[in-house]
C-alpha cells in the first residue's frame, strides 16, 4: 500500500489546470487569475495629498511651534477630484483635501489638527509633517507593470484592483466539472425516505456530502446516480462521465464479491494507478484515468468518503481551478485527551479545536471514530493526523490538526 503522502503525489502528477473563460468582475470572485494583469495607466497619476490639511514648503514650516506659529497666505482650496490652479510659493499654503493633486512648489502636508484652520491666512503650529503627507506618483502601480499576476486567487481585494485596472471581464479557470457516483442496492435517493425508515434501505448521503465537498473546493458537480451492485448498471452510471473533468466513485473500489468499479472502468479502458493507502479511514482508495479524465474512488462508508476527498480529491478540484496551493496546512495543537491507535496505519480521526488562554490550538476528538458514524463528521472542524509509528498520545502532548473550515482557527473573544 501507498503512504498517504505517495498517494497525493501519484494523484497529482500530470493534473494542469483547466482551460481558461472570461467571467464578469463580480462573477470572479473566488477564482484563480488565468493570465497577468497588467496596469494601463499609472495610479496615482500625480502626487496627491495623504490627509486634509495644507500644502506647503518645509522650509516655511521649519521653525513652527505651538508657542512660535508660521502663519501663511492660504491661495485657493483644492477639493478631492479638483486640481490646483496655481503653485505654492514662499510665505503660501494652498488648502487641500485628502487624495487632491498636490500643486507645484509643495512639498508637504500640514495635517489639520496642526493649524487654526483659516481660509485665508493659516497658522501653523508644528514642523512634524515638513515632507510628509504625500502620497508619490505610481505609488500603487505604474503602466505596463504587473499588478496581479496569474494564478492568484480572487478575494474583495483583487477585485478592487482589477476594477482599478478597468477590467470589467477577467480571464480565469473555468469551473471544473465533477462526475459523482455511487453504488450499492442498498442505496436510495431522500424520495424512497419510506423504505429508510421501514429498515429495509439507507440514505445514499454520499450524493450530498460529495456534492457539497465539490461546490466548496470550487467545483460544479453533476450527480450521475446511484447504481445498483451489477457491472452492467454500473458501466451505463459510468459511461455518462464522458466530458467531464475529473470522476469520483464512492463504494465499490475494495475487494468484495460486489465490488465491481474497477472491474467495469477497465473494461471501459481505464487506466488504474493504485487502490489501496496505508490510512484509517479511508484505506480502499483508487486512482487512475479515464481518458483524459482523472478518476478518484473512494470508500463508500461516508465518513472515509469525506476524509479521503479532503485528502485527495479537493486538491485535484483546486489544481483544476488554478491554485497553486492545494492542500490544508498542517497545525500543531494540545491534545485536550489521550489518543490511541490500533493498527500501523496514519489515522485522521475527526476532532474539534479551540483556542487556549495562551493562544495555543487544542483539539478533543468528537466521540466514537466508525467510518459509518457520519454524526461524528458533522460535529468536527479539523482531522487529528496521528502517525503510524505514534500508536499512543497523552494529554498535554502536541500533534498535528488538518483544519476543515475557518472555524477550526477561530476563538471564543477578540485578542491580539
Amino acid at each position: 500500500m501507498l503512504s498517504v503522502p505517495e498517494a497525493v503525489a501519484r494523484i497529482l502528477a500530470g493534473i494542469e489546470s483547466g482551460p481558461v473563460e472570461r467571467v464578469g468582475l463580480l462573477d470572479a470572485l473566488g477564482r484563480v487569475l488565468a493570465v497577468d494583469a497588467v496596469a494601463p495607466y499609472t495610479l496615482p497619476q500625480w502626487d496627491n495629498s495623504a490627509m486634509d490639511g495644507y500644502a506647503v514648503r518645509a522650509a516655511d514650516i521649519a521653525t513652527a511651534s505651538p508657542q512660535s506659529p508660521v502663519t501663511l497666505s492660504v491661495l485657493e482650496t483644492v477639493a478631492a477630484g479638483a486640481f490646483p490652479s496655481r503653485p505654492v510659493g514662499a510665505g503660501q499654503a494652498i488648502r487641500i483635501m485628502t487624495g487632491a493633486p498636490l500643486p507645484d512648489g509643495a512639498d508637504t502636508v500640514v495635517r489639520v489638527e496642526d493649524t487654526d484652520g483659516g481660509t485665508e491666512r493659516v497658522e501653523i503650529r508644528n514642523a512634524r509633517d515638513a515632507r510628509k503627507n504625500i502620497r508619490p506618483r505610481g505609488e500603487d502601480f505604474r503602466e505596463g507593470s504587473v499588478v496581479i499576476r496569474a494564478g492568484t486567487p480572487l478575494a474583495a481585494a483583487q477585485l478592487g484592483v482589477l476594477a482599478s485596472l478597468g477590467y470589467a471581464e477577467v480571464a480565469v479557470h473555468r469551473r471544473p466539472v465533477v462526475a459523482i457516483a455511487g453504488s450499492g442496492d442498498e442505496l436510495v435517493d431522500l424520495d424512497r425516505f419510506d423504505e429508510v425508515v421501514a429498515g429495509r434501505k439507507i440514505v445514499g448521503s454520499n450524493r450530498y456530502t460529495l456534492d457539497a465537498l465539490v461546490r466548496q473546493a470550487g467545483g460544479v458537480p453533476v450527480h450521475l446516480g446511484n447504481a445498483p451492485d451489477a457491472p452492467e448498471a454500473l458501466r451505463a452510471v459510468l459511461e455518462r462521465s464522458r466530458g467531464c473533468d475529473l470522476l469520483i466513485t464512492s463504494a465499490g473500489a475494495s475487494v468484495g464479491e460486489f465490488d465491481y468499479t474497477r472491474q467495469v472502468l477497465e473494461s471501459l479502458g481505464a487506466r488504474l494507478d493504485f487502490w489501496r493507502v496505508r490510512m484509517r479511514p479511508g484505506a480502499p482508495l483508487g486512482f487512475g484515468r479515464l481518458g483524459a479524465m482523472p478518476w478518484i474512488g473512494l470508500p463508500g462508508n461516508p465518513v472515509s468518503a469525506m476524509v479521503t476527498f479532503e485528502l485527495f480529491a479537493r486538491p485535484v478540484v483546486r489544481r483544476l481551478l488554478g491554485h497553486r496551493r492545494l492542500h490544508r496546512r498542517p497545525l500543531p495543537a494540545v491534545l485536550e485527551e489521550p489518543v490511541a491507535i490500533g493498527a500501523r496505519l496514519t489515522h485522521f480521526l475527526r476532532a474539534i479545536t479551540g483556542v487556549a488562554p495562551d493562544g495555543r490550538l487544542t483539539a478533543r476528538l468528537t466521540g466514537p471514530q466508525g467510518s459509518g458514524i457520519l454524526t461524528s463528521m458533522s460535529s468536527a472542524n479539523a482531522l487529528l493526523v496521528v502517525p503510524e509509528d505514534r500508536p499512543r498520545a497523552e494529554a498535554g502532548e502536541v500533534l498535528n490538526v488538518l483544519p476543515l473550515s475557518e472555524d477550526a482557527q477561530l476563538a471564543d473573544a477578540f485578542s491580539l
